[in-house]
């Protein structure tokens, strides 16, 4: 006996590497991150509407495998993520993810996608949505400090969306810094390697901190961090892994996406409970206040949140709708009668 072809209710949109690469080079790289970032401070613009919970993570020696789910009471979604540091050594990625959104009514999921592209580019994105409101006006120059797998995403977020015009790399492997000075050529950015990070940050008034070893780190003194500049801390993040000597956030004004998360994982988890912090949906519905004078240091000490992801699910359902650069993959047992699942497998049988 043949079995039944499946339903559409069955089928769900399912968005592979190579699709979601194609899907990139379709709509171009600064136009998809400049897209992302509008689509992520929309999605702040409605902070209070979502479920919001920290991520469940699952340590281990090794690294650290987490979900991270939302919902806005319409759209469920959920991304799965892992963080290796040890991965890079055995020629495999520090991060892999995958995500999938689905219907708050039904419960069925509408797609399934691969995320390790999309987290690089949806991380670069909030990056630039928070450099737009905390950055000093008019910034040409970015400090890129880790010059690994988010390198290139995070420079070009700060292109397309800031103007950047300038690129100061530096990481502990000249090899990673060379790589990440390749990948630009062409881009239009003017690229420097540098030898130390202090050579790095002369002269930038945004600085990236991305990082993955996972213990306390100091990437950055107090003594190099200059008045009006900002910084981005987006490294590895996880409970004893920080890149900025305590002194730094105690002369900078910090910005978070969920303070209960941010303080277990982010920068602040050197700080007291108390260390204050603003919440940068705040800043993006004009609820508090961003960058307020030129000498102010502005951190956005970023860990990545379930809303980014929601957002950068929502944005590729949007884009790949009516197009070729998806598979419908036959997800959900959807039998005649939802009450005869077993009745569907017998019709099933060769």
């Amino acid at each position: 006996m043949t079995a039944p072809a499946p339903s559409e209710k069955a089928l769900v949109p399912f968005v592979s590497v190579e699709n979601m690469m194609r899907l990139v080079h379709h709509i171009g790289i600064e136009r998809v991150l400049t897209e992302l970032t509008d689509v992520i401070e929309a999605d702040f613009r409605r902070w209070e509407l979502f479920d919001k919970t920290p991520r469940v993570a699952s340590h281990s020696r090794e690294g650290v495998i987490e979900l991270m789910p939302t919902s806005d009471g319409e759209i469920y979604s959920f991304k799965y993520v892992n963080g290796h540091p040890k991965n890079m050594a055995e020629g495999l990625q520090t991060v892999t993810a995958f995500g999938l959104l689905a219907d708050v009514s039904t419960g069925y999921p509408v797609l399934l996608t691969e995320m390790t592209l999309l987290t690089a580019l949806r991380t670069a994105a909030t990056s630039a949505m928070a450099a737009r409101h905390l950055a000093p006006k008019g910034a040409t120059t970015m400090a890129m400090i880790g010059n690994g797998a988010q390198a290139e995403f995070q420079a070009l977020a700060m292109k397309a969306v800031l103007g950047i015009t300038h690129v100061r790399l530096f990481d502990i492997d000249p090899k990673a810094t060379e790589k990440t000075r390749r990948n630009l050529e062409g881009s239009g950015l003017t690229v420097m390697a540098c030898e130390t990070s202090q050579a790095a940050i002369e002269g930038a008034q945004i600085i990236t901190t991305c990082t993955a070893d996972k213990q306390y780190a100091t990437i950055l003194t107090d003594n190099m961090v200059g008045a009006g500049v900002h910084i981005n801390a987006i490294g590895g993040d996880c409970p004893g892994k920080t890149e900025l000597h305590r002194d730094i956030l105690s002369r900078a004004e910090t910005f978070v996406e969920y303070p209960p998360q941010t303080r277990i994982e982010g920068e602040i988890q050197q700080m007291a409970p108390d260390y204050p912090v603003t919440e940068l949906w705040q800043v993006v519905t004009g609820q508090a206040a961003g960058r307020r004078d030129e000498k102010q240091i502005t951190l956005f000490d970023s860990v990545g949140f379930a809303i980014e992801d929601f957002s950068a699910l929502r944005y590729v359902r949007d884009r790949v709708r009516g197009t070729a650069f998806f598979q419908s993959v036959d997800l959900i047992a959807d039998p005649d009668d939802p009450r005869d699942l077993f009745g569907m497998l017998q019709r099933a049988k060769d």
